[in-house]
């Protein structure tokens, strides 16, 4: 197959096959968001670079190697966003939403593009549920959010996931711990890699989060932000586990979380899976009191978090997890010639006005092909329509699986065919009962 034809590396297709399994996850998040007071907003695939530059710090693996970058056809620098909360952000302080009655909360889904190695779990074109609370420094905020990941999660069938959460500070409890960290990491720079080496002068947590096995080992044994949180830091994390406490939410506490964004302060968490292999978060995210301002909005503290869509399809495939079935069509209509296919259309339109799932030949095929599509597609009743049954105005509906077969007038086929769906449900719960 020539390159032209296939999907260019680290990009998938989700197939009609797998859309229906998309749509009821992604209905399930903005359901559960809502319950919550949240609501839908839609930004921008791409944003000024320096949108991601000034929120998601120079020094993350995000902005030094992963963004897709270009000038436009005007020389301006645009990027295809790396993840979204950078682009709410933007859009909440130039439409005055950090200016209305606080909280602002929003919610959103998207894609997001970076350019990294393909594996499980991690693509060059993903998609992110998300939220952002705007404009609350309380320790109930992050527990409520934490609960609606938490929700969304246990609501769409996923088993056996567990929610770790940690603190880093705020700027000023942080000064100590980045001396701590350079005099740790300063022993071992010898086996640094060289981003790593830049990083231990410019921002030595991000070291924390490098991908290198080797410094991911030197990373363990490095000094705990917990222990250097000041006193107020301490207190709004003791909170949070406090509320966490009360809505009956099980977690635990991981010093070694720190995010990958550089935006972060105070909670950080994350829902991890054990059945998807290295890429085991499935959802990420914490308090960022400082980005607004440092975006050049006013002084508002908020908090949100990203759920990889993609990770969470792996996850319920693993665990085996029961998703709805897609819908199968109510009637398949089978017209035998021109005529029959004119008024096949006429009635597959009424049908369809009333909310009933009904297809019919497109291809012009023989009945025995007809019929064997509608096996195909899996349609629960057939209508073979000809010269008879057009001049009758009667035709024969057919149960596809037990073969029954009843009789109605075309004239009034949404009242009849509703009265054969009707008489099928209630069948169906007697054999259930």
């Amino acid at each position: 197959m020539s390159e032209i034809n296939r999907a260019v590396k680290g990009t998938n297709d989700i197939l009609p096959s797998d859309s229906h399994n998309w749509q009821f996850v992604e209905g399930k998040m903005l359901e559960i968001a809502k319950l919550y007071g949240f609501n839908e907003i839609r930004v921008p695939v791409f944003e000024h670079t320096e949108v991601f530059l000034r929120s998601v710090g120079d020094t993350t693996d995000v902005v030094q190697k992963e963004m897709y970058t270009f000038d436009d056809k005007g020389g301006r620098s645009i990027t295809l966003r790396p993840e979204l909360t950078a682009g709410v952000i933007r859009s909440a302080i130039e439409n005055g939403l950090v200016n209305a009655a606080l909280p602002v909360k929003v919610c959103y889904i998207g894609g997001c593009y970076r350019y990294e190695k393909p594996q499980a779990g991690r693509l060059r074109e993903f998609h992110q549920f998300g939220v952002e609370c705007i404009g609350s420094a309380e320790p109930s905020a992050d527990a409520e959010v934490i609960a609606l990941a938490g929700q969304v999660l246990a609501d769409i069938g996923v088993k056996k996931i567990s929610l770790e959460i940690n603190s880093i500070g705020c700027p000023e409890c942080r000064k100590a711990y980045h001396a701590a960290l350079k005099e740790y990491f300063a022993s071992n720079k010898d086996k640094l890699c060289g981003t790593c080496l830049d990083r231990l002068e410019r921002n030595p947590m991000r070291i924390l989060d490098c991908k290198s096995p080797v410094c991911s080992g030197i990373a363990a044994g490095a000094p705990v932000v917990l222990d250097y949180l000041c006193d107020d830091c301490k207190a709004h994390f003791e909170s949070v586990k406090e509320y966490l406490k009360a809505m009956g939410i099980s977690y635990t506490v991981n010093p070694h979380i720190v995010r990958g964004l550089d935006y972060y302060t105070r909670t950080v968490f994350e829902f991890v899976s054990g059945d998807i292999g290295a890429q085991s978060t499935v959802c990420g995210g914490g308090r960022y009191d400082g980005l607004i301002a440092q975006m050049g909005g006013p002084q508002v503290p908020s908090l949100g978090f990203g759920m990889g869509i993609e990770r969470l399809m792996l996850v319920l495939k693993s665990q085996n997890a029961e998703l709805p079935k897609a819908q199968k069509p109510d009637l398949y209509i089978a017209p035998l010639d021109r005529s029959a296919r004119l008024k096949a259309a006429e009635l597959c339109a009424k049908l369809r006005a009333e909310g009933y799932k009904t297809e019919t030949d497109l291809c012009a095929r023989g009945l025995k092909a007809q019929m064997k599509f509608a096996d195909k597609i899996g349609a629960k009743f057939s209508l073979v329509l000809g010269e008879d049954e057009i001049t009758l105005k009667k035709a024969k509906i057919k149960n596809m699986l037990d073969g029954e077969i009843t009789e109605i007038n075309l004239d009034k086929i949404e009242e009849d065919f509703g009265e054969i769906i009707r008489e099928q449900i209630f069948k169906n719960i007697a054999e259930v009962i």
